[in-house]
């Protein structure tokens, strides 16, 4: 399990699994972030969730991946939304500084940040991947060009059988 950095990772609370930093109430969810840098080959992570900065460069069969408050879909547009992040997010120090002095400036260092966050955990999983947003409308724009992509994927696979049923080349 992997989550954008939208949940903060209190010093405090790091070496304790039963910490739960990421929590989803209305699904009864809970989740600490991961204890050690090398959670993804400990039998205990299974227990935590991995974070863009722990999961570069590794690579599952599987993985789940939480989106969180930091991407949307607003008004038909796909949104990034860098006050939505931790405080503890390093990738992102010192960006609200930059948005009181230079808001295009800090957007547009922030939304590439936050895409490839995605982009990256949603990658790891070779064989596959499971997704929750916490935002319902981009929750379902993905579940939409999903289907698209699988609609698509079956159509042309139907042509090309019907290319070789001719077999008239």
């Amino acid at each position: 399990m992997m989550a954008g950095y939208c949940w903060e990772w209190p010093k405090s609370n790091r070496l304790d699994v039963d910490h739960f930093d990421i929590t989803l109430p209305e699904h009864d969810f809970a989740i600490s972030w991961n204890i050690e840098n090398t959670w993804a080959i400990e039998n205990s992570s299974v227990r935590e969730a991995g974070c863009i900065h722990t999961a570069q460069g590794l690579e599952f069969d599987y993985v789940g991946v939480i989106i969180g408050d930091d991407l949307r879909m607003e008004n038909g547009q796909l949104v990034t939304d860098f006050t939505k992040r931790a405080k503890t997010d390093q990738s992102l120090k010192g960006i609200k500084k930059l948005a009181k002095e230079d808001p295009e400036k800090a957007h547009a260092l922030a939304d590439p940040i936050i895409r490839n966050t995605y982009r990256t955990l949603m990658t790891r999983g070779q064989k596959g991947c499971f997704v929750y947003c916490t935002n319902p409308e981009l929750q379902g724009y993905l579940k939409e060009r999903l289907e698209m992509v699988t609609m698509y994927q079956r159509k042309r696979e139907q042509d090309l059988y019907l290319v070789d049923e001719k077999k008239e080349y």
